[in-house]
């Protein structure tokens, strides 16, 4: 039922006060919390007093600039899950309440973001900001501050969203603008306590999922409370919190595990809000699961959803008190170089037997995997199950992709190769030609469309649609385009390796994950169009896929030939800083990279033109089949055709 102009003034009021009052009361407890104790902070850790201002500026400004992104991405999910498009993609009149919020905060958090980088320079080069920004200093100050430099990439991430809602209200719009409010959210989390220290690898991963989970489901909470939406679209959004929920606390479980040390979950300040914000969460969680259980309406969801909301503004500014302190261990702990630079130690040199047995899981892609390989397989039984019939070798090719995914983001081929250039050119070329090869035989779109149910015509659209919209939208034609994707999978090997850009994200297991992800993407979308089953974009004919594939090789041999041959180390002084002891020549192992470059391109290649031999050979013999069949059952049709139009000749001509 459609809410009417005049119940929404009292709705809001209803909602607001309370999130209001919430807000106020959070407020104004981090505010005394950074008066009183952030100069044992600066103490602690040997840093430069800022003065009060800055000292108080830091975790405030922390907890609004997060909040708003919480809200940003949370309203762009609300809409995803809940809008109800017209058929030019137009979301409906109640997701439009929530775009409208979206508009505000979005533009708040690029303002917020902004003046966070201030903030925070001041903060760690220990002056107070009116010195930063009064001097010729400020510049520098960024620059010297790794997270300074973050919440640069936050306050951009926050404009592009800002600008855009304000050009469209279309439902793709808003799920494509998931991608920048993720970076938003999690630039700065891995940049903190998590990429810092022993362990550092498992905590960033971990963070990138933490963080990305608990944006949105505070997010969830805040829009719900602050928009009522009715009892479909606010189920619905229950049972997505409920997931994230669960995701959050697993991972926040990890992190608490890596960051707290043998001082407990009570025995330090830091450890303190966590524990605090992990029982927040588990009695929020714990609420939507009962939200969940229950069939039909029910008021308890309506009092759930303020109590949350409250709940959500407590955990973002315990979360603002954790991030701008450091970690309990760090206080326990000195650090190794490998602790700075790799967060493990490699006392011996790769092997076959080292590569398979040293396992760190990534519990950000090794993870990804499992999912993957699980939500494939449940389909695939869904689908035998109803009767319908499905490809085993489809099956196969996307679980050995999986399967092969998790062991190079969690072997020791992982390991290695974030301190060794040519280990790190062997993950590369598997992530981005071999991986998303198999990947894209196993025809996921096509799966999830068939074993996804339809949306009933009183629902809100559902994942099938959803998937539809994306895979058919400009956005997905434009990156899925040939030539664009071409251009991709071929600039971005040169973009990375000889600009300083590989420099930058080396020093960072962010960096390695954010290479990672992108050579597997990119190189899925390359192969998409090359041998892909799922439906999407226009295909070119096979012998243009055919040269498009053969014209990948010599961009490939010409990069490995110039890694062999250039006297300058990519990635030169991470690879000095790591100093592995058993490592005796820098320029010997980027040689070795350069030849796994332009050899290991070949064995893919293969691959693909197989399956893209075998897949024109099908066609050929289904275009045949339907052409005898044609010509075998309508050959007296066509004779009769042909006397039916002599006869209507002739009768033209004697008018």
């Amino acid at each position: 039922m459609q809410t009417t102009r005049a119940d929404r003034p009292a709705t809001a009021r209803q909602t607001l006060a309370p999130v209001l009052l919430s807000f106020a009361a959070v407020s104004a407890a981090l505010l005394w919390y950074a008066a009183t104790s952030r100069a044992e902070v600066y103490a602690v850790t040997g840093n430069s007093y800022p003065g009060t201002v800055t000292a108080v500026a830091e975790p405030l400004g922390f907890f609004v600039a997060s909040l708003l992104g919480a809200l940003s991405i949370g309203g762009l999910a609300f809409v995803v899950i809940t809008a109800r498009p017209d058929t030019s993609g137009v979301i409906d009149e109640r997701s439009f309440l929530v775009h409208v919020l979206l508009e505000r905060t979005a533009a708040l958090w690029a303002v917020t973001a902004t003046a966070m980088i201030v903030i925070q320079a001041a903060s760690d080069a220990g002056v107070p900001m009116r010195q930063v920004l009064a001097g010729p200093f400020l510049l520098d100050a960024v620059l010297a501050s790794e997270m300074a430099r973050a919440w640069i990439a936050v306050a951009i991430a926050a404009a592009v969203v800002a600008i855009t809602v304000r050009l469209s209200v279309r439902w793709t719009a808003h799920a494509v603008l998931l991608i920048p409010a993720l970076i938003g959210v999690v630039a700065v989390p891995v940049n903190g306590n998590a990429a810092q220290g022993p362990d550092h690898d498992y905590a960033t991963s971990a963070a990138i999922v933490f963080a990305a989970a608990l944006a949105v489901l505070a997010g969830l909470w805040l829009v719900s409370a602050l928009t009522r939406p009715d009892e479909a679209a606010l189920r619905r959004v229950v049972v997505v919190r409920t997931a994230l929920g669960a995701v959050v606390l697993g991972y926040g479980a990890a992190l608490l595990g890596v960051l707290l040390g043998p001082a407990g979950p009570t025995g330090s300040a830091y450890g303190r809000a966590g524990t605090a914000a992990a029982l927040l969460l588990t009695l929020m969680w714990a609420l939507d699961v009962v939200v969940v259980s229950r069939r039909g309406p029910s008021g308890l969801s309506r009092v759930a959803g303020v109590f949350g909301a409250a709940g959500a503004l407590a955990v973002m500014a315990l979360v603002a008190v954790m991030a701008t302190q450091p970690a309990a261990r760090f206080l326990t702990h000195d650090f190794t170089t490998w602790d700075i630079f790799l967060g493990y130690e490699l006392p011996q040199p790769p092997g076959v037997g080292t590569l398979l047995t040293v396992w760190r899981f990534d519990t950000f892609l090794g993870a990804g995997a499992l999912v993957l390989a699980a939500l494939y397989t449940l389909g695939y039984v869904r689908l035998r199950r109803r009767g319908d019939a499905w490809p085993v070798g489809r099956l196969i090719a996307w679980l050995a992709g999986c399967l092969v995914l998790l062991f190079v983001s969690s072997s020791g081929v992982k390991a290695y190769g974030s301190a060794m250039f040519s280990v790190h050119m062997a993950e590369h070329m598997t992530l981005n030609m071999f991986v998303p090869v198999l990947l894209v035989l196993g025809g996921p779109v096509t799966l999830a469309l068939r074993a996804l149910p339809a949306h009933r015509p009183d629902q809100p659209p559902g994942p099938r649609e959803w998937l539809l919209w994306l895979v058919h939208s400009k956005f997905t034609s434009f990156l899925a385009h040939p030539i664009t994707a071409f251009v991709l999978f071929v600039g971005s090997l040169y973009a990375v390796y000889f600009t300083p850009l590989f420099d930058a994200l080396a020093r960072y297991h962010w960096g390695h994950e954010f290479m990672s992800l992108h050579f597997l993407l990119v190189g899925y979308l390359f192969f998409w169009g090359i041998i892909g089953i799922d439906p999407g974009p226009r295909k070119l004919p096979f012998l243009g896929r055919l040269g498009l594939l053969f014209a990948v090789m010599p961009f490939h041999a010409f990069f490995g030939i110039a890694t062999m041959t250039m006297t300058e180390i990519i990635g030169g002084q991470f690879y000095r800083s790591v100093d592995l002891p058993w490592l005796a020549s820098l320029a010997d192992d980027q040689n070795l990279g350069g030849a796994i470059a332009w050899g290991s391109s070949e064995v893919p290649v293969v691959l693909v033109v197989v399956a893209l031999v075998a897949q024109w050979a099908r066609q050929d013999r289904r275009t045949a089949t339907r052409s005898d069949r044609h010509a075998d059952s309508s050959y007296a049709d066509d004779e009769l055709e042909a006397y039916n139009a002599m006869l209507r000749e002739l009768a033209r001509q004697r008018q």
